[in-house]
């Protein structure tokens, strides 16, 4: 079976050391990179334009790592969109096995860092009890199995894109796209990635606030469902 072309998808926002380190480790099949960045001012594009020349670059004035990621996929040519940090924290090495569970049959493909196999090295007390709890309230709220909620290590069809949709800006998109397959009847499946700490820098990610935030979000999807987009042709 020919392999589908895969756009990867990464948002950036400084984060020009990390990139010096993954970059060179992206698997050479890749179909394009697509690099959304939020005006860095610490040399991310030229770092990219260096050890990456074949990306496409996409400059995004507004704020938000959901508004990046959007921008992203509706940009993306490939069959298969895989979305990625930039931080080194999820590793490139392991873009295949989302790719093979796609191609085995599945329409939605998750990270998660708590199933055999898994791990992560990255995840205070208290965020580890904040994602369990989220999970157990999309579990109730809207059904499925979800291990692990909020994880950015995602792959699906582009054919897909359109229910998968969203306007929300910041770190919730993770959640609103796992909720959003949901709601459409994808075929999901998680698979097991281990989560490294950030090689440089610090996370933008805070854990009271943007907990609320995606609590928020989850909440909001239940009491406020959208339409249905039309289901992804075969």
């Amino acid at each position: 079976m020919p392999l589908p072309r895969v756009s990867l998808v990464v948002p950036t926002l400084n984060e020009a050391e990390n990139l010096a380190w993954l970059l060179p480790r992206l698997p050479s099949w890749i179909f394009e990179l697509l690099i959304v960045d939020g005006c860095s001012t610490d040399g991310t594009v030229e770092v990219v334009r260096r050890l990456y020349p074949g990306a496409r670059i996409i400059t995004e004035k507004r704020r938000g790592k959901g508004v990046a990621l959007m921008t992203g996929f509706e940009a993306a040519a490939g069959d298969i969109i895989v979305m990625l940090d930039a931080d080194g924290s999820m590793d490139p090495e392991e873009i295949i096995l989302y790719v093979a569970t796609l191609m085995s049959g599945a329409d939605f493909v998750k990270g998660s860092r708590f199933i055999q196999g898994a791990g992560t090295v990255d995840m205070t007390l208290i965020r580890k009890l904040g994602n369990w709890g989220l999970t157990m309230a999309v579990r109730t709220l809207y059904g499925g199995s979800f291990s692990d909620l909020c994880y950015g290590y995602v792959a699906f069809w582009k054919r897909c894109f359109p229910v998968l949709r969203s306007d929300c800006s910041g770190f919730e998109v993770e959640t609103i796209l796992n909720i959003k397959a949901l709601q459409n009847k994808l075929k999901i499946v998680e698979v097991a990635s281990f989560e490294s700490v950030r090689i440089h820098g610090e996370s933008n990610l805070r854990a009271l606030p943007d907990g609320w935030r995606i609590l928020k979000a989850i909440l909001r999807e239940r009491v406020t469902p959208k339409a249905l987009a039309p289901a992804p042709a075969e």
